[in-house]
């Protein structure tokens, strides 16, 4: 970024945050003392990161919350929108281009290729405390959150398997068994338009309902060329979830719920970043061969452009949606036996079925052979999961000195994956034009499956936490817990290059995670805290293997100390927290793209690296409301990050690797502004986010871009309109306001035969929402 784009940045945000703090400062002047001391103090916020509902401050976690109205002032609807860096420690990235299957990483705990039957995330995602197990779906929309929380560090003793670097969880709003509701609808640039309804209908006897639906469509960032084909980086979402309440008794609660989601998108278009960047001998696209050392010129109509996203696409090629259907079902039970004790029950079974279509880089990699060949690698595949899970917990009081939570878990899934990748397109003589290849290859049933496999896991688990709090000693807390566990896990590779195989693995590993935390109150207003704990991620085999190789689980040990303070009569919050994590056996991709006729494969080892890979780093989170009117945000991760050198399964040499997506530096700060205003409230929110670049691979030391983006709202809420009539709210947002251009996304493995391609972030978007409360 150049030196007159940082100036322009800060004169905006300074002139932005200068026309919040005036007005408010000037309102400020005018108030009572008392009423000031009372407005400005910070809201409590309440989480259930230990299974029970606990105040932000009180409890000795690293957690990070957004909450409703943050989500509505950063225009989410999608977990893809909070890539933006709005948790700084958390990281959210497609994999490949596609907006089909999401990777969620935490402290340095970033699976890049989780999206296989038999490999798992690093990062639990839970709705409602019910895991999903699968990167795929991930993008769906978003159902009435009522608050994310991000738990950083090894969530081993509560959360259980797979959450090594964290957990994501993800809160609704439940039936209230009282009439209201809630009706969104936007338009937006790319053709984009959104909509919502939320009801609460009144309760009937001793039950309560609620139905929620949601659809976010937006048109294509690139366009295609190729009449009749979808652009790239559309979508269109929708979801409908039902919700009833049954509370027959005081003491008895049951809670049911059914989702089903419609995600269907298009990759973002991954384009031609530079040309020859090796330096070799260029030879004329229409030479007949291509000697050691030299390069193939490209096509006349092929373009490189590595410094803002393509509009529209240089060659047009067969594009359609990718659909992710996802459904599911939960039941929640909770029965409160007597005050100091409450049993609860979840019950759930979620499925994913995935069709993804992924043509996104046209002439921009290989295949690329020359006049009268084919080329554009069109990626095929179908990923099928069910699971279901059971898990009973007890959460209670012994005496006023000991909380505790106990619980048995239960999970099994089968999980399925085919993949093709045939050529859409053929060059003419002089690379001047092309045509389009006949479809039939395309279409189910007549694949070429470059793979094919299936997985099973089960995983069983017991485990227990409780909280001590002497009696002579009040401001001391001492947290022991542990979780033991059984996974069993087994699959078969049984198509390669569209030749039957039988290659397995199966694995079982049982293990025990333990954590203690010391906290101690330094005041009513300060916390300080010391934590050991543990995680891992489950092992597995790569099915983008020729051999399906088989790796072991990674294991990370971590150490951490934090403080979280109220201070200056609650106006001020800072929490901190500095970490250490030893990971062993760590879970290191490599990759290697190779021509196969008139396509191309990408053959992905994973292996587990040697020694033991360091994570060492510190967050700062903090909130401020300077006045009445204006409250100040910011919070910064640390995240330093080494893997010792691993051997290249396909070369035998060792080199150095990387862990993706893990930027050294990341911060966010926001401003939030409200004040009266003829009868309504206006409302002005905005937020800076920053990171490193970092690497987009394990084994590539190429990084791609810095990133700064800058996302705003304005609203006038609290409208009324008549007496009886509904309250309105109209806003104006945008994301990504500056319209800043950065490869999120950059790819070096074609290097020695065209050059780098990449992807760009999203570029601004902007629109206008009415919502009307009843």
């Amino acid at each position: 970024m150049n030196r007159q784009k940082h100036l322009r940045l800060r004169l905006l945000l300074g002139s932005a945050i200068m026309a919040a703090a005036i007005p408010a400062f000037a309102q400020a002047q005018t108030a009572p003392a008392a009423t000031e001391e009372q407005s400005t103090a910070l809201d409590d916020i309440v989480v259930t990161a230990t299974k029970r509902e606990t105040n932000l401050q009180d409890t000795p976690i690293s957690i990070s919350v957004v909450n409703s109205e943050a989500l509505a002032d950063r225009h989410v609807q999608s977990l893809m929108d909070l890539a933006d860096g709005a948790v700084p420690s958390l990281r959210v990235q497609t994999f490949e281009a596609r907006q089909s299957a999401l990777t969620i990483g935490i402290r340095g705990i970033v699976p890049n290729d989780a999206n296989q039957p038999a490999r798992e995330q690093g990062v639990g995602v839970y709705v409602d405390g019910v895991y999903l197990a699968r990167q795929h779906g991930l993008g769906a929309a978003l159902l009435d959150i009522e608050r994310v929380e991000v738990l950083k560090g090894p969530q081993g003793t509560l959360f259980g398997r797979n959450t090594e670097g964290g957990a994501l969880s993800m809160v609704t709003r439940k039936p209230t068994g009282i009439f209201d509701m809630r009706a969104v609808a936007g338009v937006g640039n790319y053709g984009s338009y959104n909509s919502e309804l939320h009801v609460n209908f009144p309760a009937f006897n001793d039950f309560a309902f609620k139905v929620d639906g949601v659809i976010s469509v937006q048109g294509p960032i690139t366009k295609n060329p190729l009449p009749g084909q979808t652009g790239f980086g559309e979508y269109d979402r929708r979801g409908l979830r039902i919700q009833t309440r049954w509370t027959p008794t005081s003491n008895f609660t049951a809670d049911l719920a059914a989702d089903i989601g419609k995600d269907k998108n298009t990759p973002f278009y991954s384009q031609l970043l530079n040309f020859n960047p090796n330096n070799l001998t260029v030879v004329p696209f229409t030479s007949a061969t291509v000697p050691s050392g030299s390069i193939r010129a490209l096509a006349p109509i092929v373009q490189v452009n590595g410094t803002s996203v393509m509009r529209v696409a240089d060659i047009g090629v067969p594009q359609q949606y990718s659909v992710d259907d996802t459904r599911g079902a939960d039941l929640h039970l909770s029965y409160h036996p007597n005050d100091s004790v409450e049993i609860r029950s979840i019950t759930a079974y979620r499925e994913v079925d995935v069709e993804q279509y992924d043509n996104i880089a046209g002439a921009h990699r290989p295949p690329i052979v020359g006049p009268n060949t084919n080329f554009s690698r069109y990626s095929l595949a179908g990923f099928w999961q069910h699971q279901f899970s059971q898990e009973l917990q007890a959460v209670g009081s012994l005496g006023d000195s000991i909380d505790y939570v106990a619980g048995l878990f239960y999970f099994k899934e089968t999980v399925s994956d085919d993949a093709a990748t045939p050529s859409t397109n053929r060059w003419n003589a002089d690379g001047t034009g092309y045509t389009i290849n006949d479809p039939t290859p395309t279409i189910r049933g007549f694949r070429s499956i470059d793979r094919a496999s299936t997985a099973h896991s089960e995983s069983k688990a017991i485990y227990g936490q409780a909280t001590w709090t002497p009696a002579s000693m009040a401001s001391l807390h001492l947290t022991v817990g542990g979780r033991y566990t059984w996974d069993d896990k087994d699959g078969i590779l049984y198509m390669v290059n569209n030749a039957a195989t039988n290659f397995t693995f199966d694995s079982s590993v049982d293990r025990f995670d333990p954590m203690v935390t010391l906290a101690y109150d330094v005041s009513d207003q300060v916390n300080v805290y010391a934590k050991y704990s543990t995680g891992y991620r489950a092992g597995g085999a790569s099915s983008r293997s020729l051999t399906y190789r088989s790796f072991d689980p990674e294991e990370v040990k971590a150490y951490e100390v934090g403080v979280k303070s109220d201070l200056l009569d609650n106006r001020l919050r800072l929490n901190a927290a500095v970490y250490a994590m030893d990971r062993t056996d760590s879970q290191i991709d490599f990759s290697l793209v190779t021509v196969v006729g008139a396509s191309t494969r990408n053959t992905l080892e994973t292996i587990n690296a040697p020694g033991t890979t360091t994570i060492r780093g510190a967050e700062l989170e903090g909130q401020f409301q300077a006045t009445e009117n204006l409250r100040l945000s910011a919070s910064y991760a640390y995240t330093d990050a080494k893997i010792p050198d691993t051997v290249n399964p396909f070369n035998n040499v060792l080199q150095k690797v990387f862990i993706a997506y893990t930027p050294e530096n990341a911060f966010s700060v926001a401003a939030d502004f409200d004040t009266p205003l003829m009868g309504a409230t206006f409302k002005a929110h905005l937020d800076v986010n920053y990171a490193d670049a970092t690497q987009s691979f394990d084994q590539f030391a190429i990084t791609n871009d810095q990133s700064l983006i800058v996302n705003g709202r304005v609203a006038i809420t609290d409208i009324q309109t008549a007496p009886g009539a509904p309250s309105l709210e109209v806003s104006v947002w945008s994301r990504n306001l500056l319209d800043e251009q950065y490869v999120y996304r950059r790819d070096p493995s074609n290097r020695a035969t065209i050059g780098d391609y990449g992807n760009f972030n999203t570029p601004r978007t902007f629109g206008i929402q009415l919502t009307a409360k009843y």
